[in-house]
């Protein structure tokens, strides 16, 4: 979204799409200032060009920036193996480090006409909602992703009075079922696989879903595995621990992991009861070589703990039961179940936020499904759904 006024123009996120190869948007403007709202790729994935192009300054929670500069490194080797191109390089990245600036919860930004307001998404550690108000008094809300759903690792986000409100709209028409339910059912699953002499991989998304995912395993008592990026993320979260609910739960759970730092200890995971690791949707990562190793066994068992998107290998093993290993489509024979827990408002809640924000206009972005999701919203606001480049004064 970019809002622009007489005197500036200032964009809220800019991301690309995580495909095979990465899909990217339309060119942006020139633009003053960049604001994120959290880390995922989808949502800062472009941030590196702004920088390189404009010299734009970056806003962003502390933990946002820090995770994102990790992932936008990691995409710039990904694309470099494989042979993708890529906007920008190490050099923007660079740049987007000098160029950022810290935003902390219930802080301002002045922007000539516009001041912008940084507040709790919920969504993942350090995501942020922006309350940008006008010299006229109105206000518009940017939600990037939310969650209003209280988890282990964070509480769930408030909604905010406004007159606007630009709102993401992902799980529209699609409700989440309760979260004890989901970690009853998780729970439940790996001690009966562990009881019948099965080895349990759980892949998960190193940014928000490892952290939490570590917490819900913590009252298990057997040999786990913490493998992937979501060691290094974790750590950054606990170094900016005032973006957790509970910093000290994070720090105890991980203890009782054992850290994958060489090959030999992969080896040793591979062996082990139970490991979590990177990526969530199996396109690439260790979570392959303990896939290789264990998919011939029907005793074994993949849970699959994130939305698994188009054109990846966890759709791909979800829809056929195979996946491509070493350059090849496999059969997987071992157990494969998903469990759905999403860092994302579910249709529902999403109702609720909107309605309690009491906005006259809504705009809803970031979402497949949207109509569905406007017909429960008509009855209290005006709702709008932009294409393309469309524009809106209000």
């Amino acid at each position: 979204m970019v809002v622009e006024t007489p005197e500036n123009r200032v964009l809220f996120d800019y991301g690309l799409t995580p495909s095979k190869p990465p899909k990217y948007p339309m060119k942006v403007p020139r633009v003053d200032a960049l604001f994120l709202t959290h880390s995922h790729l989808d949502h800062v994935g472009m941030s590196p060009y702004v920088c390189g192009e404009y010299g734009s300054t970056i806003w962003g929670s502390e933990v946002t920036l820090e995770v994102t500069v990790v992932l936008l490194q990691d995409s710039l080797k990904i694309a470099k193996y494989e042979g993708w191109s890529i906007p920008y390089d190490i050099h923007d990245v660079r740049r987007f480090t000098e160029e950022s600036t810290i935003i902390r919860y219930g802080d301002r930004a002045h922007l000539g006409p516009l001041s912008v307001k940084a507040m709790d998404a919920g969504h993942i550690p350090g995501s942020t909602m922006y309350r940008i108000r006008e010299n006229d008094g109105r206000e518009i809300v940017f939600t990037g992703d939310i969650n209003t759903v209280r988890t282990r690792l964070l509480e769930g986000a408030e909604p905010p009075v406004c007159d606007v409100l630009v709102m993401e709209s992902t799980y529209a028409g699609r409700p989440h079922p309760p979260r004890k339910e989901v970690e009853r059912a998780f729970l439940e699953k790996i001690e009966e696989v562990l009881d019948r002499g099965g080895r349990v991989i759980i892949p998960a998304f190193a940014v928000g879903r490892t952290q939490e995912l570590v917490q819900v395993l913590s009252g298990i008592d057997e040999e786990k595995w913490l493998d992937g990026m979501g060691k290094r993320v974790s750590q950054i979260y606990l170094r900016n621990s005032d973006c957790l609910r509970s910093p000290g739960k994070l720090r105890s759970a991980l203890k009782q992991f054992r850290f994958v730092r060489t090959p030999y200890q992969r080896n040793d995971a591979a062996k082990a009861p139970m490991v979590l690791t990177t990526s969530g949707m199996l396109d690439g990562g260790p979570v392959l070589e303990y896939i290789r190793r264990a998919k011939d066994d029907p005793k074994s068992a993949i849970l699959l703990t994130g939305y698994q998107v188009e054109d990846t290998n966890g759709r791909m093993l979800i829809d056929t039961g195979s996946m491509e290993i070493e350059g090849q489509v496999q059969k997987v024979r071992c157990e494969v179940q998903h469990y759905d827990f999403s860092a994302h408002a579910g249709h529902d809640e999403l109702v609720r936020f909107a309605e309690m924000s009491k906005a006259e206009d809504i705009v809803l972005v970031h979402g497949d499904n949207r109509k569905e999701l406007a017909q429960d919203l008509e009855s209290f606001s005006r709702v709008h759904l932009p294409s393309g480049d469309d524009e809106y004064t209000f």
